[in-house]
């Protein structure tokens, strides 16, 4: 069993940045995949990025590609969200998510995939 928790949310401009987190406990993430989706009122869940937890290249969505960056710390068990140049369209609940095993590339985006997932961290943009 793993829980999840994400933080570093909050209320910022257009154009700042943000970092968000997702500490893991009960156990490590070896071997799983793990992810950020989010979801804004009104709208469906979509998956922001994606990455297997033992290596390969990491998958994010073409909405926030040259923007967001997905990566692991190994040390903390904890999976990161670097966000900048934030967008008005990007408010949203991020949640983070882990699937006990890895997943192939076309497989990252779908939330039926996930096993796991936290509470998710508000992020709001606006100016």
């Amino acid at each position: 069993q793993v829980q999840l928790a994400e933080s570093g949310g909050g209320l910022v401009q257009p154009g700042a940045s943000l970092r968000l987190s997702c500490a893991a406990s009960g156990r490590s993430f070896s071997g799983y995949s793990v992810a950020w989706f989010r979801q804004a009122p009104g709208k469906e869940r979509e998956f922001v990025a994606g990455i297997r937890w033992s290596g390969g290249s990491p998958r994010h969505a073409d909405s926030v590609k040259g923007r967001f960056a997905i990566s692991k710390d190994t040390a903390k068990n904890a999976l990161n969200l670097q966000m900048n140049n934030l967008k008005l369209e990007d408010t949203a609940v991020y949640r983070c998510a882990a699937a006990a095993r890895g997943l192939i590339w076309s497989d990252y985006d779908r939330p039926g995939a996930y096993d796991y997932w936290g509470q998710g961290t508000q992020v709001t943009v606006s100016s």
